[in-house]
């Protein structure tokens, strides 16, 4: 949605999108409220704390008036864990080039720096150029989630434990409205590595993740369409799903 409505040519995507997806009932879409570096496409957030608005106005205002307007409520995520639009690797950069001593990804979440630039980016308090209406009280937002897919090289979880926890109860305390959710795919860690071993190596734990007090629901992410159907068939993929 973000990056459709980035170009007049595709802004009418966003708008045929909601449309369609209100004619057959969908009510909620996630997207993301962020794109960050100066290396890419259109930039939303060009350095810490440093805007393009006009890309504010035509991407993010004009996404959420328009599920507004079909009556579709939005997801929307703070930063992505991966290089594309910025995510972790360009928060880690930019404090880098500050002068601080970090060198990879994962001090996304322990820097303090690198924290105060994420806290700085929470969009909450924004005012939504179309509507008028702040994000904090804006009914068509239906959660934040605090990032997609968090993964971290530290197997026993307590790393992105102790962010998730900091974050939530800091997002919560300026916006004490809406939910809020992690962005989790729904690997399990220690507490059930039995179901899922490999999960161990993302770092992330999906039971105790969405036990931290502040996180209101639980998400997984499904990529059926790559799942590998020669040892899955899809009848049980569709099982799965309906079920889950």
């Amino acid at each position: 949605m973000l990056m459709a409505a980035a170009d007049a040519s595709t802004a009418k995507n966003v708008t045929g999108a909601f449309r369609q997806a209100s004619s057959v009932g969908m009510n909620v879409a996630r997207t993301w409220a962020f794109n960050d570096g100066a290396g890419s496409y259109k930039p939303l957030q060009i350095s810490p704390g440093v805007y393009d608005e006009s890309v504010f106005r035509v991407r993010l205002d004009f996404v959420i008036s328009e599920a507004g307007r079909y009556g579709i409520y939005v997801i929307l995520g703070l930063v992505n864990n991966y290089k594309e639009l910025g995510g972790r690797p360009q928060y880690v950069e930019w404090a880098k080039e500050r002068g601080q001593n970090v060198s990879e990804d994962d001090d996304f979440y322990t820097n303090a720096v690198v924290k105060g630039y994420y806290k700085n980016h929470v969009v909450v308090r924004r005012v939504n150029t179309i509507t008028g209406v702040a994000y904090k009280d804006d009914p068509t937002i239906f959660a934040w989630e605090l990032m997609n897919e968090p993964r971290s090289n530290d197997y026993s979880g307590a790393l992105l434990q102790n962010w998730v926890s900091e974050m939530a109860a800091y997002l919560k305390s300026i916006d004490g409205c809406h939910m809020l959710e992690v962005g989790l795919e729904g690997f399990y860690g220690e507490s059930k590595k039995d179901l899922n071993p490999n999960g161990l190596l993302f770092g992330t734990d999906f039971l105790t993740n969405n036990q931290v007090p502040q996180i209101d629901f639980a998400t997984t992410h499904l990529y059926a369409d790559q799942w590998y159907l020669l040892y899955i068939t899809r009848s049980s993929i569709f099982d799965y799903l309906i079920n889950i």
